[in-house]
């Protein structure tokens, strides 16, 4: 049986941007986004639905200049507040994995909650991404044509700062790759969600921390 009790906030404000979190982990996937960045805004939609998390985030940033600031600290709070609403991790499942397709993309994500924030994305055998590094010199970002004016390497730098702000391992492969970011991205998202509800998940017959160590910071 879930803990319901596992709840939080967070917030930050700096010269570039405010952002405020609430998180349910065990939740039923209701949200309330308003980033300013209307596509970060459905990817994490799509995230907290699949992951059944109930999520809140309001955001103000300094768009007038790029997105990247608002973009990075989204992720950043949110990593936050996961691992604040962890709290000791007892009982957790720690490790979680999904594969979800979309047309002819399929992204696998696999993650590790060991308190350690690491981040990776790379694709699967030889496709797209393998001829973008050859002929175009902005690298795996200039593989994908842009959403609006989100861009893949934002995405590199949101799941980084969400990683390593809740602590965790997180990989990511993408599998035949689409030129479009959008059709690229939200599997990602999604398995995402669908891996990180594993995780989180409580085993019931896990008395305490799921670590040998007996303590994941």
């Amino acid at each position: 049986m879930k803990n319901k009790k596992r709840l939080a906030m967070e917030s930050r404000k700096t010269k570039e941007t405010d952002i405020s979190v609430k998180l349910g982990i065990d939740g039923s996937g209701k949200t309330k986004i308003k980033t300013g960045i209307g596509f970060l805004d459905h990817m994490l939609e799509l995230f907290a639905f699949h992951g059944f998390f109930d999520l809140e985030v309001t955001a103000k940033g300094d768009l007038q200049v790029d997105i990247h600031h608002t973009n990075e600290d989204v992720g950043l709070v949110l990593g936050k507040v996961f691992k604040k609403a962890l709290g000791d991790k007892k009982g957790i499942r720690r490790f979680g994995f999904a594969q979800v397709p979309m047309e002819e993309v399929t992204a696998a994500v696999s993650l590790d909650i060991n308190g350690r924030g690491f981040f990776s994305i790379k694709e699967a055998g030889a496709g797209l991404l393998t001829g973008a590094i050859q002929e175009f010199p902005g690298g795996l970002s200039a593989a994908f044509n842009k959403q609006d004016d989100y861009k893949f390497e934002y995405a590199e730098h949101f799941f980084d700062s969400f990683a390593k702000n809740t602590g965790m391992n997180l990989n990511v492969l993408l599998f035949n790759p689409a030129k479009d970011l959008h059709a690229s991205l939200e599997p990602v998202f999604k398995a995402l969600g669908i891996a990180l509800d594993q995780a989180t998940g409580i085993d019931p017959r896990r008395k305490g921390v799921p670590s040998t160590k007996g303590v994941i910071d």
